[in-house]
């Protein structure tokens, strides 16, 4: 066996019962050990798909794969449990990993907050939450994919895969309205606020308190070691909004 890619895992929901906070780490700690234990042959080389979120952060500027893992919630948790058992195992069994912590993956039908601004701009009722100057970090999934088959000669270990040039909220949803031929409005911060506040109550409601503070704030990650050391060389996320719609 040459190569192990792993990607399972859930994601895109907030858990409000013990049973789907448990359902993380059923999945990226219990399901990781049982991938592993069942391999009837060691591969050469394992890759697997992490996230970000193990930092625990809501904010930061250009944040390094060296940074505390301060994981807070069930899904951070569970993936920094997961690489940990990942790097463990392939230390015991001298396989070739990388771990890809990656942040915002866009794409034609991408999860979790870029579909919900997509989905609100297509049924022209989005607005912007103050000037939208707060900077995310994002990354294509095709460029992803694409780094993937080259790695046999690179070096292992973790990397951030991101686009090098973080984007601001409002060149965000200014780019997917003009796919619709939508202007985007701004409100003030407190109606956001006040409304988020009964989505922390109403499941399915639009937005609540953790979307907002996810959309407010300047969160990006530092990628120069991916480009040094993998040949990284990602596309712009911004020039690939510009020109595709964005389905949700």
């Amino acid at each position: 066996m040459d190569w192990v890619i792993h990607a399972a895992s859930p994601a895109h929901f907030i858990p409000k019962t013990a049973a789907e906070k448990q359902s993380f780490f059923d999945v990226n700690v219990i399901g990781t050990e049982r991938l592993l234990n069942g391999l009837t042959e060691i591969p050469k080389i394992f890759v697997y798909i992490s996230t970000v979120a193990v930092y625990g952060l809501e904010e930061g500027e250009m944040i390094k794969e060296s940074a505390p893992l301060n994981a807070d919630t069930p899904y951070g948790r569970s993936k920094v449990e997961a690489e940990n058992i990942i790097q463990d195992w392939a230390r015991e069994n001298e396989v070739k990993t990388f771990i890809f912590r990656l942040p915002l993956v866009v794409g034609e039908n991408p999860p979790g907050n870029l579909s919900a601004i997509a989905k609100a701009i297509k049924k022209k009722i989005y607005f912007r939450i103050g000037k939208g100057e707060n900077k995310k970090s994002m990354v294509l999934a095709e460029d992803v994919a694409y780094l993937i088959p080259q790695l046999e000669d690179k070096k292992p270990g973790i990397y951030h895969l991101c686009d090098p040039h973080p984007s601001c909220l409002s060149e965000i949803d200014s780019s997917i309205a003009s796919q619709y031929a939508f202007k985007v409005k701004t409100l003030p911060d407190l109606p956001i606020t006040l409304a988020a506040k009964i989505g922390d109550l109403i499941p399915f409601f639009p937005i609540n308190s953790l979307k907002v503070k996810k959309l407010s704030n300047t969160l990006t990650f530092d990628t120069g070691k991916a480009i040094s050391e993998l040949g990284w060389k990602p596309n712009s996320v911004l020039e690939f909004l510009k020109n595709n719609t964005i389905t949700s």
